[in-house]
């Protein structure tokens, strides 16, 4: 799976992307609102090999990773859960590296998926389940175009404690956001 976007070359990510992986992913401060934060290499190697092996199959997560066109840095990743047996909606989660936070590339990673989704995919909604104690989430979530559609009061038990949880969608026929 490739997708190309101006800046950006989003693709499967390998054995040989792990350590590139660590190195954004074990930062647990900047990462407190992600669910997976490695302590070793060999949890890189497992995460990725337990991903999904193809792209669009229900039930399944897929990552993929965020690279820079041009120099092939890894920029981060963004990961594609696949809902449900009939498969007409997707949710979304993004991890960017802290070093190229602020450059819209989060921006231009999701709006290429997103586009990916809804035009060749033709998925019916996609989603984002943001913490709301994360204000950049939020913000691009909204810059984007995506819907906050509820709030959830302590809907979630995370890290040990019970945690709201508000959920951001765009439906194909909203898509491009105006």
């Amino acid at each position: 799976m490739q997708l190309y976007t101006e800046r950006l070359l989003l693709r499967d990510i390998t054995l040989d992307d792990q350590q590139d992986i660590f190195n954004y992913r074990s930062d647990a401060e900047a990462n407190k609102f992600q669910g997976w934060i490695p302590e070793t290499l060999e949890d890189v190697k497992n995460f990725i090999q337990r991903n999904s092996k193809e792209f669009n199959q229900p039930e399944s997560w897929y990552q993929l990773l965020i690279t820079d066109k041009e120099t092939k840095a890894v920029i981060g990743d963004i990961g594609v859960h696949f809902i449900g047996e009939e498969n007409v909606q997707a949710e979304f989660g993004i991890t960017i590296n802290t070093s190229f936070q602020g450059k819209g590339y989060a921006s231009e990673a999701i709006k290429a998926v997103i586009g990916h989704l809804f035009n060749d995919l033709h998925k019916h909604r996609i989603t984002a389940s943001v913490d709301p104690d994360n204000t950049p989430s939020i913000q691009l979530m909204e810059r984007i175009g995506l819907r906050k559609e509820g709030h959830f009061v302590k809907s979630l038990f995370w890290k040990n404690n019970w945690v709201d949880d508000v959920i951001y969608a765009v439906l194909r026929e909203e898509w491009p956001a105006k």
